[in-house]
């Protein structure tokens, strides 16, 4: 059977996420996403995907806590960041960042249950500060150190901004992150449920995934939307434009999703988020276009018969950009976002591990002999 891509394949039970990819819906441990969108934070969203509830106020507490300790950087981390931010991609950086974090975490080899929460929660607090100082770094900048009275979404504003964020915008970020941080057996998880499998530490499991996240087809497709915004430039260029790279067949960024047969859950959340930064900034250009260039595609589907919709990546890109992150970033925001959900697998596969090894069909020659050297073509 040729089953490329994995398509069909279940590669492990889980109780983190489901994804009814013909129904359109998204639940993380039985949470329509939807209603923690609306009434859950980040913090949380981590609790209920680390101990698989949400928490009660105490734990919450507890949880934030540490959360908020666990944020600063070892100083020789932050150096390896100096170094290497102003001349390497940003996710490289962080997928270099989050290694050297491993090889100094006082922990770093103990591969317990109990020790890879807690390795796990530091992760998922230092990359946000990771991620904040690699943009501050790429722009000439000291880092700033975090905050322990801001939430994990509001300190990756400040930290990279220098200001304090307002309501909406940290809860913007929030929203974001909570919508980011699960998402099923996606490429960077497979990655990182993978390599948990050989029972390798934690931060080179999360390695492996920020490593796939940042593939074009994966993580870095919010950049693409993002350029895509930008090349088509105003309302009236995007039905022409986007006609013209359809008869080209040009992928359209933010369309189209390998889970999904409708439209993504989280797109209609995210649109609202923009619409609501834009029209408070007064400006929504972005908004408009991105508007258009969905009802040209919706036209254009329906004419091909065919049925493509947008995915989390489409409005995304808009409301992250209009949040002042640079585009280069938009994927490590996606990282910092599904890091709880990483650290989630990666326990989930080592309480019930068996090592994934896939076969494969050999399509090569049969039957060869080895000649002497002087006899080969």
């Amino acid at each position: 059977m040729d089953s490329r891509g994995l398509d069909g394949v279940v590669a492990a039970v889980t109780q983190l996420s489901r994804v009814r990819g013909e129904e359109g819906r998204l639940t993380y441990a039985g949470y329509e996403i939807e209603d923690l969108a609306e009434n859950a934070t980040f913090e949380e969203t981590c609790h209920l995907l680390w101990f698989g509830r949400l928490p009660n106020r105490d734990e919450l507490e507890a949880t934030t806590r540490i959360l908020r300790r666990s944020a600063p950087l070892d100083p020789r981390v932050l150096e390896i960041i100096r170094s290497a931010a102003p001349r390497a991609h940003p996710m490289s950086v962080l997928r270099t960042a989050v290694s050297a974090a491993g090889a100094y975490d006082p922990e770093g080899e103990d591969g317990s249950a109990g020790t890879n929460l807690c390795k796990g929660i530091r992760l998922t607090a230092q990359a946000v500060t990771m991620t904040a100082a690699i943009g501050r770094c790429r722009n000439g900048e000291e880092p700033i150190a975090p905050r322990e009275d801001l939430g994990l979404a509001a300190n990756l504003l400040y930290m990279l901004r220098g200001v304090l964020p307002d309501e909406i915008e940290a809860r913007t970020l929030d929203v974001a992150f909570v919508l980011h941080a699960e998402h099923g057996m996606n490429a960077s998880t497979f990655a990182a449920r993978i390599a948990a499998a050989t029972l390798t530490d934690l931060h080179s499991a999360v390695v492996a995934a920020i490593g796939t996240l940042k593939g074009p087809l994966h993580g870095g497709a919010n950049e693409g939307v993002m350029r895509m915004l930008m090349q088509i430039g105003s309302v009236e260029q995007a039905g022409p434009w986007v006609r013209e790279a359809l008869d080209r067949r040009q992928r359209i960024m933010g369309f189209g999703h390998r889970a999904y047969r409708t439209l993504d859950p989280r797109a209609p959340i995210l649109r609202s988020m923009a619409a609501r930064l834009q029209e408070r900034a007064g400006d929504s250009k972005w908004l408009r276009i991105s508007e258009r260039v969905q009802e040209t595609m919706r036209e254009e589907m329906e004419r091909r018969d065919r049925k493509i919709y947008p995915n989390v990546d489409f409005y995304s890109a808009s409301v992250y950009y209009t949040l002042g992150f640079p585009m280069e970033l938009f994927t490590n925001i996606f990282a910092c976002a599904r890091m709880p959900g990483w650290v989630a697998h990666v326990l989930e596969q080592q309480r019930d591990n068996r090592l994934i090894r896939p076969g494969s069909e050999y399509a090569g020659p049969d039957g060869l002999r080895v000649l002497p050297i002087d006899e080969r073509a």
